[in-house]
């Protein structure tokens, strides 16, 4: 990743001025070579000076003695040739040259000093509550962290999906330092977007930009509440790349890729362009031995289309559902009793783990699904005569179709297999 010095000012060496002699012979002065009659010498009388006048000399001559140093000085810059080698002629280096900050570096409009203070009062801290179960089954509440970003003046504030789920209490802090408890309006996880609402008004919010506009190497500039505990932090780097495609907790993504600092806490802060304009939801970070500058963020054009809808009705529209939950018992032994039950299609399924003939059916919730036949329990063998040996297999051939579509299913039950047709209806939570 390419990483700017905001004050990298350099000077560069000039010649040494010349020395110039004040005191060094003087032509005669008269007729002195002129023949004739030599004249007669008349007597000098004595200068006599009085105090005024000698102050007034003096003066003259430490004016002059300057006026003439620095010109020497200048010439001296001027003809003399450079030397950085071991000639005996010093280096001076009193001439100023400009380098480049990240803002002139980038080409941005503004610096990153002007940037925080259009869009730091729009950012805010995110703390949650949630009740978690040990392997004994004892439930103890654990707290969590994160960023948002306020959307909307009457207190719509757009965060990750992750930051937010399964909790129990949200807690908004706002610039100054204001506590809220927030509502959630709605979230998509497949997108990693959630939308709060606090009962606020007149807050500061974000301009949103235009992500599809970006380019490489533009400013980019992160606010967020890095660990938990530093509310309002300023980070700043470049877009190191767009479109990319990462894939996240089994889902793929299309994400900016940026070398501004992100760390845990960050997450559902907002990235900031050269006009400090909103053009990413920071959502992830690639850690690790040996990896530096690799921050990822939700595109603000796909961040704000999806917090429109969660706006309007709750949910996305359009998006595939079979109106079923799953559990992958492929990898059960290695996750926790959060990660192992699906949502209504759409939920979590596993680390990946290949194991064949490994995802059932957990739940029956939707209508169509019903009136097919479906039952707790089943075994979901093929989809569309693709065998499904994990739970991201199932999720990517439902999502590759349209609501409405009909697909083929194999189940295994009591040891029998039957074939059962189902039409996706739209998925209408998370």
């Amino acid at each position: 990743m390419d990483n700017f010095d905001q004050n990298n000012y350099q000077y560069t060496s000039g010649p040494n001025p010349g020395q110039f002699d004040l005191n060094g012979p003087l032509m005669p002065s008269g007729d002195s070579g002129r023949r004739g009659r030599p004249k007669k010498k008349k007597k000098s009388k004595p200068v006599t000076l009085t105090r005024t006048s000698l102050a007034a000399i003096i003066v003259l001559c430490v004016f002059l003695s300057s006026a003439f140093g620095f010109g020497g000085a200048m010439l001296a810059g001027s003809y003399l040739p450079s030397n950085n080698g071991s000639s005996g002629i010093s280096n001076i280096t009193n001439a100023h040259t400009t380098g480049f900050d990240l803002k002139d570096a980038t080409g941005s409009s503004m610096t990153v000093q002007e940037i925080t203070k259009k869009a730091q009062d729009s950012v805010v801290e995110i703390k949650t509550e949630s009740v978690q179960a040990d392997s004994w089954l004892q439930q103890y509440v654990m707290e969590g962290a994160g960023s948002g970003v306020i959307v909307k003046p009457n207190g719509y504030i757009i965060t990750n999906n992750h930051v937010i789920d399964g909790a129990r209490k949200i807690m908004v802090t706002t610039s100054d330092k204001k506590e809220y408890e927030a509502k959630l309006v709605g979230t998509d996880s497949d997108t990693d977007v959630a939308v709060l609402k606090i009962n606020a008004k007149n807050l500061s919010a974000a301009t949103l930009g235009n992500s599809d506009q970006l380019n490489v190497g533009d400013m980019a500039v992160a606010i967020g509440n890095p660990l938990g505990e530093l509310g309002g932090t300023v980070t700043a780097g470049i877009i190191s790349a767009l479109e990319r495609s990462i894939s996240l907790d089994g889902k793929t993504m299309t994400l900016l890729q940026t070398d501004t600092p992100i760390n845990p806490g960050n997450s559902g802060g907002g990235l900031f362009n050269q006009y400090g304009q909103l053009i990413g939801i920071v959502v992830a970070k690639s850690s690790g031995s040996g990896v530096e500058g690799l921050g990822f963020a939700i595109p603000i054009n796909t961040a704000s289309n999806v917090a429109s809808q969660l706006m309007d009705g709750g949910y996305v529209k359009g998006k595939p559902s079979t109106g079923m939950a799953y559990v992958d018992m492929s990898s059960s032994s290695q996750q926790s009793d959060n990660d192992i039950f699906g949502g209504i299609f759409g939920g979590s399924g596993g680390n990946g783990h290949q194991t064949p003939g490994s995802v059932y059916i957990q739940e029956v919730n939707g209508a169509n699904a019903k009136k097919a036949g479906f039952k707790s329990g089943d075994l979901v063998y093929s989809v569309d005569g693709k065998e499904i040996d994990s739970f991201e297999t199932l999720s990517s051939i439902v999502t590759a179709h349209k609501v409405g579509d009909t697909l083929t299913y194999i189940i295994l039950r009591d040891g029998q297999s039957k074939e059962i047709k189902l039409k996706l209806e739209e998925k209408t939570s998370s």
